[in-house]
């Protein structure tokens, strides 16, 4: 089983949209059962929140069911071993992971950009644009890219 967690700031907008996006994706392919798949924050801003409302309306939208129960939790040490890969949203996730979980010695640390061909490029955050279709366009397209890769391998 190969475990992905997903990574943004708050876990309440991106990180939670690509766990649900990669979850309809998986299924939709019939490989469910080969993934556990979770989504955390880099901070403990949004800690107990649910999954913001535009968020949910987005993931509506595009027919992709979701947890409504789901609460963001921050990123733990011990997640650096459960996980296989630790995927976030842009630069910044990745300078306050490093702080939580320390030097990434396994290479198990992406941007899910880089999924989709654009390595060195953010998830639109749509917390400062209010362009969910943005962040959903971009999160699919990582998302989309990612199965294939590790179809592939």
């Amino acid at each position: 089983m190969l475990r992905i967690l997903y990574i943004c700031h708050g876990n309440i907008c991106r990180s939670p949209m690509a766990e649900f996006v990669m979850k309809a994706l998986v299924k939709a392919h019939g490989v469910d059962e080969q993934f556990e798949i979770a989504s955390a924050a880099v901070s403990d801003e949004e800690r107990g929140n649910p999954i913001y409302p535009p968020a949910q309306r987005c993931l509506r939208q595009h027919g992709v069911s979701f947890d409504s129960h789901k609460t963001a939790r921050r990123v733990i040490p011990a997640d650096y071993e459960r996980y296989d890969l630790l995927v976030c949203m842009d630069q910044s996730n990745l300078r306050l992971l490093d702080r939580i979980i320390g030097d990434d010695t396994k290479g198990k640390v992406h941007l899910l950009m880089s999924y989709a061909g654009r390595p060195h490029a953010s998830v639109a955050d749509p917390w400062y644009t209010g362009d969910f279709e943005q962040a959903f366009q971009d999160i699919l397209s990582g998302c989309e890219g990612m199965l294939k890769e590790l179809r592939e391998t």
